[in-house]
């Protein structure tokens, strides 16, 4: 029997015809980038001398490649690529929008003033065992998280990242070290299998991890799809990650014990991806959950809050008391969250982005301090500002910024968060974000007073913690960054509120994922 010619096969249902315009390769670039960079660092292992100028050449790329995303979303809107051509939902996506956009550009930042100051801050043992290369792992995980449409991929992106930071935290293999990365690891990999449990579990309930066609779906979905059990799982993974109350001991355990550029890394940026994850799941996809969850949240954030001032107050040694006022500004996110207009939404996403740069240049900026005054406590160091005047000032405009005080840049996110609360009838959330911040206020005061304000007893010499002393330019420059936003916040706070937006009504999203509609 004569078999007949085969039909045409139509693949338009099935993979992007349209061969993909460049600027869209942008949205991969910053991952391909990042890995591509630790690749040819590990090549040249061996060269340790070369390892500083070629990170810090793929850093200043992946700033300027992240300056050009956030261009390419804030005059065309969100933008989508699909791995090998697939269309969604089946095809890995690359979604790039405002929230996602803002915050890898900041990361970007800090990570090359970080790399900079490790320059001269690690030294060869350091550069063989691997900084570099994990730096530019850890970068790839934190561009990744920030960028992909697909909630399993953020799942992998997270990985990614605990990896690169787990090798981070034990270089130098001291005791001190070792226990802090076995709390880190240990709470980290606990919130990490609630993430994965969480993942599976939706997928069995809708078939699909694409975020936009999860976004439609959960819509749609019936009374009995179990959607507050599912939010309650993503909600305390993530909670894990930013370090919440009551699982937050694991970060003042463990931020302290790493090289200081290290933990300037983790402060600024780890903690916040945990928080973005929050908002994309809790405000995007989970809405109606997240209003039934909102008082919880609420309590929680209140709690990491005041406990997190609270620790920060009564430490001694400066490294941990800045863990405390990561945790303390958690909680401040936390309200945000749990408040969930799209005000107050903004206003977590400009904390965010002040938080990236402001942690980051107070761990630099105690790294100086004990390098000039000869220990990382408060009864140890004294008479900075005398040894230092311009860098006196530097830190205490970052004080300034870190308890939230004006003209600097944390003032103007604590204000966009407090009148959230109150225009809710949240006086109570808004009492906890004023008071967290007046403690904090205390502690940076006691740091300033004791450590440059008091003079130093004769004799005091300094410690020395590399043969080259890292440079004041990184620290300056994000300095002049917290400075020029309180001045002029307009910019940023525009910026947070197209975000916020872009969460509270996702259908720009949806529309760069399925431009002819979704996928039946």
């Amino acid at each position: 029997m004569a078999v007949s010619g085969s039909a045409p096969i139509d693949l338009t249902a099935a993979l992007v015809m349209q061969p993909t315009a460049l600027a869209d390769w942008l949205i991969v670039a910053p991952v391909a980038l990042c890995i591509s960079v630790g690749a040819i660092l590990m090549i040249v292992r061996h060269s340790t001398r070369l390892h500083a100028g070629i990170a810090i050449i793929g850093l200043v790329l992946l700033v300027v490649i992240d300056g050009a995303l956030l261009w390419k979303v804030a005059t065309h809107g969100p933008f989508t690529m699909v791995m090998g051509r697939w269309l969604p939902p089946f095809g890995i996506a690359f979604t790039a929008d405002m929230a996602g956009a803002a915050l890898a550009l900041a990361g970007a930042i800090v990570a090359l003033a970080c790399a900079v100051h490790a320059s001269a801050d690690v030294d060869d043992s350091g550069r063989r065992y691997g900084f570099y290369p994990f730096l530019m792992l850890l970068m790839a995980g934190v561009s990744g998280a920030f960028l992909t449409g697909d909630i399993f991929n953020l799942y992998v992106w997270f990985e990614v990242l605990l990896v690169s930071s787990f090798g981070l935290i034990v270089l130098g293999s001291t005791k001190e070290q070792i226990d802090g990365a076995l709390k880190y690891a240990v709470l980290n990999l606990i919130g990490t299998t609630l993430f994965l449990i969480a993942v599976g579990y939706l997928y069995a309930i809708f078939g699909t991890l694409n975020m936009a066609d999860i976004v439609l779906k959960v819509t749609g979905a019936g009374e009995g799809a179990p959607l507050m059990t599912l939010a309650a799982l993503f909600t305390l993974a993530f909670a894990m990650k930013a370090a919440a109350f009551p699982v937050n001991f694991w970060l003042p355990a463990s931020y302290h014990t790493p090289k200081i550029v290290v933990s300037a890394l983790f402060g600024g940026l780890l903690t916040k991806v945990g928080i973005y994850a929050l908002l994309r799941v809790m405000i995007m996809l989970f809405p109606v959950q997240r209003d039934e969850l909102s008082l919880a949240i609420a309590l929680v954030a209140a709690l990491t809050m005041i406990l997190g001032a609270m620790g920060a107050l009564a430490q001694n040694d400066i490294r941990r008391m800045l863990g405390y006022v990561i945790i303390s500004g958690i909680g401040t996110m936390l309200a945000g969250v749990a408040i969930g207009s799209p005000s107050a939404v903004a206003g977590v996403i400009f904390y965010a982005l002040n938080s990236v740069v402001v942690m980051t240049a107070l761990y630099l900026t105690i790294g100086h301090a004990a390098r000039l005054g000869g220990g990382w406590t408060l009864s140890e160091l004294s008479g900075l500002y005398a040894k230092a005047p311009w860098f006196s000032a530097m830190a205490l405009a970052l004080f300034f910024a870190g308890s939230g005080l004006p003209p600097f840049s944390g003032f103007w996110p604590k204000a966009m968060l407090t009148k959230s609360a109150i225009d809710i009838g949240a006086w109570w959330l808004a009492t906890a974000i004023l008071v967290s911040g007046f403690l904090c206020t205390i502690a940076f005061a006691r740091v300033f007073l004791l450590c440059f304000w008091r003079p130093s007893p004769a004799g005091m010499k300094a410690i020395t913690v590399s043969a080259q002393p890292p440079s004041f330019a990184p620290l300056a420059a994000l300095t002049l960054l917290v400075i020029g936003f309180g001045l002029f916040p307009e910019g940023v706070m525009r910026l947070s509120q197209h975000a916020a937006d872009g969460l509270a009504d996702p259908s720009a999203y949806i529309r760069s994922v399925f431009p002819n509609g979704a996928a039946r």
